[in-house]
């Protein structure tokens, strides 16, 4: 085992605990009174019960990352499973001098991780380092680490299954030397908050009069849910996008809503015999226009929203215009949304068409890409535009069972936490000034899966 901290943590094993009475009773009865090197540092205080807690990702819900600083010995902290790495993360309020950091571990521990401290939340110095983890408690004690923020970042698991902890403990005492940070913003129960419903690939050529057609199913649902506002991925009308197609079939059922629908074009929209898109930019309009050209940018809240035509990744006018878009933006959080996705486990499979748009966005410190074009739907950890994953990375969803005929997943991609084909759906999204979330909702209105809460980078 290779430890760098100024003391290796202690495994408090039942053994070890029967030693270490065994051997303090023998030493008071030789009248020695002897200190232990880590006593200062176990009476600081404890700081990190009850703190706000984000992690890279949770298994289910029921394993949030605030479980692990409840001070229940029962409930815990359990990320995705099979992918490295992953982090949880604790914000103890105001600047601090770390001493200590106690973890316990349930049976899915970290083989490698570190424990490291942060004053921006962004910024990070490394306090310990665990090379040979085997999982039970450790204590890591005569930490001097300085910051606001704490996290275990996992790198390699110790089993085939995910990280997950008990508790995660930090002590120790207020930091008077350093001016407290400005913190990133924080957001009051409710302030802020707002429900994008979204999916793309939607129109098939079908009516309600079929009890197999399934967009007026996903219209019902998505309408249930009533958002704010709906977002398309592409494709929203099969097979040729044209205006009497948008009129007999999309129109019947998604059309409901379609004065609070931002769209985006797919590759079908491409396929009209009156020309690429003119199908598409008749039925929409302004609202597929709004400025100009059929990509654009919107503002809802604390939220940057970017609406690309991936059918035209290598017009040089739209990387321009998408790279001076997000140096103007003032929002802290940035979501966008276009048809072909950088990473798909599905027909389709990866599209190397987004690669130059995903360099930008990750460059600007984006959040979330929903995309469609495979029928499945799928979320990924957070990754870079290389496909390694890192918890500064872009957090992708495909949402493409708004009704077309769904795809099969046929090759599983690094990243991808899950995948659900065959189950019609919609994307209901939630979204703070500082944090989104998200649930696949099948036609049944019954939830098929629920996405972690991630703070915005």
């Amino acid at each position: 085992m290779r430890l760098y901290a100024s003391a290796p943590p202690r495994r408090t094993t039942a053994p070890t605990l029967l030693l270490t009475a065994l051997a303090a009773a023998l030493l008071l009865v030789g009248g020695l009174l002897v200190f232990a090197p880590d006593r200062a540092a176990a009476a600081d205080p404890l700081l990190s019960r009850g703190k706000p807690a984000t992690a890279s990702s949770i298994e289910d819900t029921g394993f949030e990352p605030a479980k692990a600083f409840d001070g229940d010995p029962a409930t815990r902290w359990a990320s995705t499973e099979g992918v490295d790495p992953q982090w949880i993360r604790v914000d103890l309020g105001a600047p601090v001098t770390v001493s200590r950091v106690k973890l316990l571990w349930e049976v899915a521990y970290a083989e490698s991780y570190r424990v490291e401290i942060s004053a921006d939340g962004s910024t990070w110095t490394r306090l310990a380092t665990e090379t040979a983890g085997n999982g039970g408690t450790d204590d890591w004690t005569g930490l001097a680490g300085k910051g606001r923020y704490l996290r275990v970042y996992g790198t390699e698991r110790g089993t085939p299954y995910g990280y997950s902890l008990y508790e995660v403990e930090v002590y120790g005492t207020p930091d008077t030397t350093t001016p407290p940070t400005t913190p990133p913003p924080t957001t009051p129960p409710g302030t802020g908050a707002f429900t994008v419903v979204a999916a793309g690939d939607i129109a098939a050529q079908c009516t309600a009069s079929s009890s197999s057609c399934a967009h007026p199913k996903t219209a019902a649902q998505a309408q249930r849910i009533n958002p704010r506002f709906y977002v398309t991925m592409g494709d929203n009308q099969y097979d040729d996008a044209r205006l009497s197609d948008y009129r007999n079939y999309y129109d019947k059922t998604w059309g409901a809503f379609k004065a609070k629908t931002r769209p985006v074009p797919g590759n079908h929209e491409t396929y009209d015999p009156a020309g690429p898109l003119a199908g598409y930019k008749s039925y929409f309009g302004a609202l597929a226009y709004p400025q100009g050209e059929p990509y654009y940018s919107y503002d809802e809240g604390n939220w940057h929203f970017v609406a690309l035509d991936s059918n035209s990744f290598d017009d040089p006018d739209q990387i321009q215009w998408l790279k001076d878009d997000l140096a103007r933006t003032t929002k802290g959080c940035v979501a966008a949304y276009f048809h072909h996705p950088l990473y798909s486990s599905g027909g389709h499979g990866n599209d190397p068409v987004s690669k130059p748009v995903w360099d930008i966005l990750y460059g600007a410190k984006a959040d979330l890409v929903l995309n469609g074009h495979d029928h499945h739907y799928e979320r990924f950890a957070p990754q870079d535009p290389d496909g390694r994953a890192t918890p500064d990375g872009i957090v992708e969803i495909v949402g493409g069972m708004g009704g077309a005929e769904p795809y099969p997943i046929e090759t599983v991609q690094p990243n991808s936490q899950k995948r659900i084909s065959g189950t019609y759906g919609v994307l209901k999204l939630d979204f703070t000034d500082t944090t989104y979330t998200w649930q696949y909702v099948g036609t049944d209105g019954q939830v098929k899966d629920s996405g972690p809460t991630y703070t915005c980078h």
